[in-house]
């Protein structure tokens, strides 16, 4: 899509076609959220005008949910790290949303997917110390419906790379 057509309101829930560009683009700012349009646009060989339209019209359609910055648990007290499979004794609609609705609320959650195999949740828990992490586990056990509780906790992780790869179909 020319760049004169990727901004303004025509680009809104418009689906963008990726090209080379945009996968630049998309990986740098994946890798570095608060990097400036200017560089940006240095980064992905265009002009810093283009560049920010190519962003917004990213963004429009939906390819970019968000820029966060990553958090250093330790220096923020949250000394332990662990993943919780849990099962629940019903299947229904009803009782898993109601499940996802309470653990949604708790902070220490930092990441809740339904899975396939083996349970029906697995959680990602941040914990201030191993008393925190036993008192996260009894109260997900008390949740209505939980009928198992398997915990993992996180010795150390040796890879963490956020968003999904940019692909570029040419490779």
């Amino acid at each position: 899509m020319p760049d004169s057509d990727r901004g303004g309101e025509g680009a809104l829930n418009r689906k963008v076609k990726l090209d080379a560009i945009d996968r630049r683009i998309l990986r740098n700012l994946r890798d570095e959220g608060r990097i400036t349009n200017v560089e940006l646009a240095r980064r992905a060989g265009i002009s810093a005008p283009p560049c920010l339209r190519r962003v917004r019209a990213l963004e429009s359609a939906g390819y970019i949910k968000g820029y966060h910055a990553e958090l250093e648990a330790e220096q923020l007290g949250y000394e332990v790290a662990f993943h919780a499979l849990v099962g629940l004794d019903s299947q229904s609609d009803a009782v898993l949303t109601e499940f996802e609705r309470v653990v949604a609320d708790w902070p220490e959650v930092r990441r809740c997917d339904m899975i396939r195999g083996g349970g029906d949740f697995m959680l990602r828990f941040v914990a201030r110390n191993t008393a925190h992490e036993n008192e996260l586990t009894t109260r997900l056990t008390g949740v209505l419906h939980v009928s198992t509780v398997q915990t993992f906790q996180v010795i150390r992780s040796s890879k963490y790379a956020s968003g999904v790869p940019v692909d570029d179909p040419a490779d």
